[in-house]
């Protein structure tokens, strides 16, 4: 199909929105937020090695099992402000053409979402990236990154200028070229800002991303080092949360929530005050985990 090849570029979105989950309510008193990050591998399960030959074909096609599995994911993600999910499909054969970022921000109660399609591949994947959020992003990027088409990263904003939060989701690339490419790109988007939250499935270790990367001149502190992958028996740390030195850190954690192959990291951050009156809408929504 022509729209498999379709060119991506650099564009500027609003955030979809669910309304029905929308309140005026403004930011947490205490100046808060919870950030997780996952990479939910589509919905499958994956307990052993072997799950990769024999529950492969769950990439392809649609599986009963993966409703309920959604479901725990969205159940798990009601306790978080601002939520940055990899491996999403946005609506093919496999999830039962069900736009996965939009139904956890249904499940999850969150009135903001944004789905990046980085590989569309008709009924046989839409391979995404998405954002959940209970605050309204001032805006949002989505970033095709440099080398082999696939990867992307999301930008959003909350805030203007030097002083807003900016915070960059991303999936980056196995190879070590690559992903200093990728890296360098989002180390240009960011260096204008103040206050950095870099969030996502980084394939490498937190020593190379702050020791040898093109983010080494940041001062960014990776909060934890436990291993994230894979989800049973975890060896290698690949999925971070990374935060400038102006925000700071209440608490982190690697969940211990077998339910993809990954597992997920959450931290808890305190916004300086130069952010908490105007980076932030009036319209803001309900409380965490409210289902109303």
């Amino acid at each position: 199909m022509a729209r498999w090849s379709t060119e991506r570029i650099v564009g500027l979105h609003e955030p979809r929105v669910n309304e029905h989950h929308v309140a005026s309510t403004g930011l947490p008193a205490d100046s808060r937020l919870r950030l997780l990050s996952f990479n939910i591998q589509v919905g499958i399960s994956t307990e052993r090695y072997r799950h990769y030959l024999t529950r492969g074909w769950q990439h392809l096609l649609p599986h009963t099992g993966r409703a309920g599995n959604l479901q725990k994911i969205g159940d798990l993600l009601k306790d978080f402000d601002l939520v940055a999910l990899q491996e999403a499909d946005g609506g093919s054969l496999r999830s039962g053409y069900v736009n996965q970022v939009e139904h956890l921000a249904q499940l999850g109660a969150f009135p903001y979402w944004y789905q990046q399609l980085n590989r569309n591949l008709g009924r046989l994947g839409q391979h995404s990236n998405g954002v959940l959020s209970r605050l309204r992003p001032w805006a949002i990027e989505d970033h095709p990154l440099p080398g082999p088409k696939g990867r992307g990263a999301i930008l959003a904003r909350f805030g203007e200028g030097p002083e807003a939060l900016v915070v960059v989701m991303m999936h980056l690339a196995l190879g070590a070229r690559t992903r200093t490419m990728q890296l360098a790109y989002i180390r240009e988007l960011i260096g204008g800002y103040k206050h950095q939250v870099l969030m996502g499935d980084m394939n490498t270790h937190a020593n190379d991303l702050l020791q040898t990367s093109p983010l080494r001149d940041l001062g960014l502190l990776a909060p934890q080092l436990e291993a994230t992958f894979p989800s049973w028996r975890p060896q290698r740390c690949l999925d971070h949360i990374l935060l400038s030195p102006t925000l700071t850190l209440e608490r982190f954690e690697v969940l211990a929530q077998p339910i993809s192959d990954h597992l997920p990291v959450a931290v808890e951050i305190r916004l300086p005050g130069s952010l908490t009156a105007d980076a932030f809408p009036a319209l803001s929504p309900a409380p965490r985990g409210s289902d109303e």
